[in-house]
């Protein structure tokens, strides 16, 4: 939960925006790209579980901030 809460932090709280942040960091957790993937296969137990969602909302929240600053 802490990685959609740091994505959903750079946004409003409206249901579009909510949806795409949860959609954009669903993907980034599924897909694990670099350097989400690496905290997942470097740091185990429940660590490494909080650190790759930590990024995953970290790039979600960054990519979402674009796109806000941008529309």
């Amino acid at each position: 939960w802490v990685g959609l809460w740091i994505t959903l932090a750079v946004v409003p709280l409206e249901w579009p925006w909510i949806l795409a942040g949860f959609l954009l960091f669903r993907v980034f957790d599924i897909l694990k790209p670099w350097p989400v993937g690496w905290l997942d296969r470097r740091l185990h137990g429940g660590l490494g579980i909080m650190l790759d969602d930590i990024a995953a909302g970290g790039m979600a929240a960054v990519l979402l901030y674009l796109a806000r600053w941008l529309f």
